[in-house]
């Protein structure tokens, strides 16, 4: 029995070329689930032709969704349905258990692929000792990106202290430069001055994330993870902003800060992938690095583990989706990835080494994970609790339009919903 192959994303051609000239071997049709994002469509796109290549009778249809808050609706949404394709790219972490593996996900623990990837991003795909994602691209960062032409021509040194950055802010403002990038209309893009500063909060209250799943800390009682929104305050009321940081989208915001429309853009290092494929003129322009502290001795680095690929329950092709998941966890799909999209970061899977001439942002990043202490994983892989309204909340502060402390408040009753939505203890 054959299938009819239906292309969703462009750029697929030799696909078409190869079914038209054996359509004997379409025999199996899997669907397959990706964010919108640049560079995940073109890291899904180069993993299914290569799998193609090696199974001829396998056709992929990639689908496309969009990130953030809506996105994270339709996945669940759909899973609930039981109208979830047989392959899907999703957060790894809290938002992960927030899905209930163990009874929505395939089990991918026997895997060959699993003998190859850190224990490390194991621990975030797991649940009831079962593993059920495998790695989507490298490790990476949060922090902030920085134009290094800007900085050499004003003279400016990489802070290690929010005085010191809002210096160098101050000095790109007086030369007409737009200081920080915000980009809003993205509003998953307003959380990193939030999400970044883990390494300092950790440093300050190294319980925090046992306390707060615990539900005995919470952020508008814990001065150290107040900062984080506070930030958005400062660089806000100091006006350092773009002023259509309301309407301008993660792209602009890499656009400016590549070719020198903005100094600075708060983001994580994934975003590599994407100045590579738009800007490759500018992609050795842009440097990065860890979100400041209050203290220079306090100076590291909040690490996020990349997605993961899953397979629901509900697939009727459970047994060709786990060769595909394989496939794509394994060295082989590591390298097409690394090639594909350039380094965001460490690679977690053993053998899929590292190209020697990684780009400025991943470089800045390396000596952070060099050194014992310097990197700590983000809140959100420490402990199953992340509220879903987080990027509406930050959005708000960032705009002047909520205070820090009420902003706090509020995340921490968007917090309690969801914990009691996981059934944790204490809530």
């Amino acid at each position: 029995m054959t299938h009819r192959i239906r292309l969703i994303l462009a750029g697929a051609s030799t696909l078409v070329a190869l079914a038209a000239a054996n359509p004997s071997h379409a025999e199996t049709t899997l669907s397959f689930l990706i964010d919108n994002s640049p560079d995940t469509v073109a890291a899904a796109e180069a993993l299914v032709a290569a799998y193609q290549a090696k199974a001829p009778d396998v056709t992929i249809e990639i689908e496309q969704r969009p990130g953030g808050g809506e996105g994270d609706n339709i996945v669940k949404t759909r899973l609930a349905t039981g109208e979830m394709p047989d392959v899907f790219l999703y957060n790894s972490g809290s938002l992960l258990q927030a899905l209930k593996p163990a009874q929505t996900l395939v089990d991918l623990s026997s895997l060959s692929s699993q003998a190859k990837v850190n224990e490390g991003f194991k621990s975030v795909v797991r649940a009831e000792d079962k593993l059920y994602g495998v790695p989507f691209g490298t490790a990476m960062a949060g922090g902030i990106l920085y134009n290094r032409k800007i900085y050499q021509d004003l003279g400016l040194s990489v802070p290690k202290t929010w005085a010191e950055f809002t210096a160098n802010n101050e000095k790109v403002k007086a030369a007409g430069k737009v200081a920080v990038a915000q980009t809003y209309r993205d509003t998953w893009t307003s959380q990193l001055f939030v999400l970044a500063d883990y390494y300092n909060l950790h440093a300050a209250v190294p319980n925090f994330a046992s306390d707060y799943t615990a539900n005995k800390a919470k952020y508008a009682e814990t001065p150290a993870a107040m900062k984080g929104f506070e930030r958005l305050k400062d660089v806000h009321d100091a006006g350092l902003m773009n002023e259509d940081f309301g309407a301008a989208s993660y792209d602009d915001g890499l656009r400016m800060v590549a070719t020198g429309e903005a100094a600075h853009y708060p983001m994580l290092t994934f975003a590599v992938g994407v100045l590579k494929q738009n800007y490759p003129e500018n992609l050795g322009d842009v440097g990065f690095f860890a979100q400041p502290s209050d203290d220079a001795a306090v100076n590291g680095l909040t690490v996020w583990m990349p997605p993961a690929l899953y397979i629901p329950a509900a697939s009727q092709h459970i047994e060709e989706a786990k060769k595909f998941v394989d496939f794509a966890g394994g060295v082989e799909g590591c390298k097409i990835m690394v090639d594909t999209n350039t380094v965001q970061g460490p690679s977690l899977v053993d053998g899929c080494d590292l190209p020697a001439d990684v780009p400025p942002v991943v470089k800045d990043m390396l000596p952070y994970f060099e050194t014992e202490g310097k990197t700590t994983p983000a809140l959100e892989f420490v402990s199953p609790v992340k509220g879903p309204s987080l990027e509406q909340i930050t959005v708000e502060v960032g705009s002047g339009i909520r205070q820090p402390a009420d902003a706090a408040k509020l995340y921490d009753d968007d917090v309690r919903k969801q914990a009691k939505q996981l059934g944790l203890p204490n809530w």
